[in-house]
């Protein structure tokens, strides 16, 4: 006797799904085809991840027609009715935008203490010493942040090592970086490193504003901000609207820098901010063949000045090659032992004992 249509579904009837019903009450069981002895269907899922969670529903179909009176070949097909799901996108987080309206300065939550190191020009080595000062301060024991607020220049993940891109969860929340055992953010690390950031004042203000208020800092003793260079829209809004603990000025000894120096503590003492303290930076220049020692800079003119001004003088860092291959390299000379990692480690004692970070 013939195969018949109906005895085939009836058969495949019995083949129950995983969660409830029957591939022939879901309607499931396409292109049935009869060809004497033999038998061909399709099972059709509703997509192709739930079409690999059918494979022994195929199985158990095949064996179950086998089984019946003239049947000699069987095949049975999964396929899907529409396409795979696409995976769900990762938040999508813009950074660069018009800051959001503030009430007056805000704290940083979680953070206990922010320090802006500032300078009055662009080559006096504020982001060598911040990036050193923040490894000394974390090999003290302190828990430290370090964000680079230097928006068209940030030079941050190039001497700290890193370069993954920050993740979000909730596209909202940032996930910041953690190297030699400092907790960094960069905006750096959200634009393509290639590409110039050609933002005016507005963007400038609310990606800083981002920057501390969406990221995930965590508890900080303290957060280092290395600010860019002059007296521009990131410094002003650091100082009117966050909380900030104080600011701490680098600068040569030479007198061009100098004079740039006092328009940045000028800066400060109009935006009501306390100036900690002062930094001199390649205040000397030893010679590493003859042991030498020269002033390639001046020397001594930042210490002169904090004493004119009256705000502590924290200290000396002489100018050195392996400083510069190390941050270059990725690791701040301060993680290491030598003589220029105890200049950073002598810096970061004075800062906590002066109860600053």
């Amino acid at each position: 006797m013939a195969l018949s249509r109906d005895e085939i579904l009836s058969a495949l009837s019995r083949i129950a799904l995983p969660d409830g019903g029957d591939i022939v009450s879901r309607d499931m069981v396409r292109a049935l085809r009869i060809d004497a002895d033999k038998v061909s269907f399709v099972i059709e899922a509703a997509d192709p991840a739930e079409a690999a969670q059918l494979d022994s529903v195929r199985r158990a179909a095949e064996q179950i027609v086998q089984a019946l009176p003239g049947v000699n070949h069987v095949s049975a097909v999964l396929t899907a009715h529409g396409p795979a799901p696409k995976p769900a996108a990762p938040p999508s987080l813009k950074v660069g935008r018009h800051p959001t309206p503030q009430a007056g300065p805000a704290k940083v939550s979680g953070v206990d203490r922010i320090l802006a190191i500032g300078s009055g020009k662009g080559g006096v080595g504020k982001s060598t010493v911040s990036s050193n000062l923040a490894v000394a301060l974390a090999r003290q024991g302190r828990r430290v942040g370090l964000l680079d607020a230097d928006i068209y220049g940030p030079s941050q993940p190039r001497m700290m090592g890193v370069s993954k891109r920050p993740a979000s969860p909730d596209g909202k929340t940032i996930m910041p970086l953690h190297a030699h055992g400092v907790t960094m953010m960069s905006i750096g690390l959200m634009v393509d490193p290639d590409k110039a950031v050609v933002w005016r004042g507005p963007m400038l203000m609310g990606a800083l504003q981002q920057m501390l208020g969406q990221v995930a800092w965590g508890e900080l003793d303290v957060l280092l901000v290395d600010l860019p260079p002059g007296t521009g829209d990131v410094q002003l809004t650091l100082c009117q609207k966050t909380e900030l603990t104080g600011a701490i000025v680098v600068s040569t000894p030479q007198d061009v820098a100098l004079l740039d120096a006092r328009k940045a503590l000028d800066m400060f003492k109009t935006l009501n901010t306390p100036v900690l303290g002062l930094i001199e930076n390649m205040s000397t220049y030893i010679c590493p063949q003859c042991g030498h020692e020269a002033h390639i800079f001046g020397h001594g003119g930042v210490a002169t000045e904090a004493e004119r001004i009256g705000v502590p003088f924290l200290g000396a860092l002489p100018l050195d090659l392996d400083t510069r291959l190390a941050g270059d390299a990725g690791t701040p000379i301060a993680a290491g032992d030598s003589p220029m990692a105890e200049a950073y480690a002598a810096l970061a004692r004075r800062l906590v004992a002066g109860g600053m970070a």
